[in-house]
């Protein structure tokens, strides 16, 4: 089987490399300070292993919402003007037009293989935060590659829901590959509940996807973030799943399965 090559770039940003498509998640390349998101400040503490110019060509961005500066923020939005396409949501279309493309949960694109063949990139759901917070926070999607020979690799976006992990497993499942958006994000917005996985909701996760390998984005590098790669190592050795985690270090990449 094809390996999938993935490097954390920091934050929700890395490249993921499978079967000779390389892909984009969601891009952000500024500098650590304040930025301002409503009437709110999310502060980021420190900036990207490599800037922009250093990622290369890629053939599509994975972009699981724009409405949020530590998913989407300025340079990130200069950078999709230079990709081929931009998977993400409708709203993110509404708000951004091309060369984003609104792609439905279940709904899929070929994207093609320089070797032949085609990757196949499935929408799926994604809950960024607790049950009925999505007026609040927005619209958010999750992806699922897979393709003849390729591992089947789910990358979650920003998402908070074991039962939208549940049901991703029951339709897609299982995984080779889960790329999991964690840190447990807390904002004033939604101020009982965090608005991604926690570490413990992460290696649950692992279990019910079926996931090998696991590598995680988006528990670092944010003020808002209430755990880290710490209280991830510490939860995966905690339910016997600590052969299944890849915790990358910025700059760094690893090759699976």
């Amino acid at each position: 089987m094809t390996t999938v090559e993935i490097l954390y770039v920091g934050g929700p940003t890395s490249v993921v490399e499978i079967g000779g498509v390389r892909l984009l998640t969601d891009p952000t390349f500024d500098a650590p300070g304040e930025y301002p998101i409503g009437s709110r400040k999310l502060v980021k503490t420190a900036g990207p292993a490599l800037p922009a110019a250093g990622i290369g060509p890629v053939d599509a961005v994975l972009l699981s919402h724009d409405q949020h500066p530590d998913n989407l923020d300025t340079s990130g939005r200069a950078y999709l003007r230079s990709a081929p396409v931009t998977l993400s949501t409708a709203s993110a279309y509404d708000r951004i037009g091309a060369p984003v493309r609104a792609l439905p949960s279940w709904e899929h694109v070929e994207l093609p293989r320089p070797g032949g063949g085609t990757l196949r990139v499935t929408a799926v759901p994604a809950q960024h935060g607790p049950d009925g917070s999505e007026p609040v926070v927005g619209e958010v999607t999750g992806f699922v590659l897979s393709g003849d020979g390729l591992p089947k690799v789910y990358i979650s976006g920003d998402n908070a829901s074991l039962d939208v992990v549940r049901a991703i497993a029951g339709r897609e499942g299982p995984f080779d590959v889960a790329v999991l958006f964690a840190g447990a994000a807390r904002t004033p917005l939604v101020p009982d509940a965090p608005l991604t996985l926690t570490s413990e909701d992460a290696a649950r996760a692992a279990g019910i996807l079926g996931a090998r390998h696991v590598v995680p984005l988006h528990f670092e590098h944010w003020g808002h973030f209430t755990q880290d790669g710490a209280t991830l190592t510490k939860a995966f050795a905690e339910t016997g799943l600590t052969d299944r985690l890849h915790l990358l270090a910025p700059g760094a990449s690893v090759r699976l399965p």
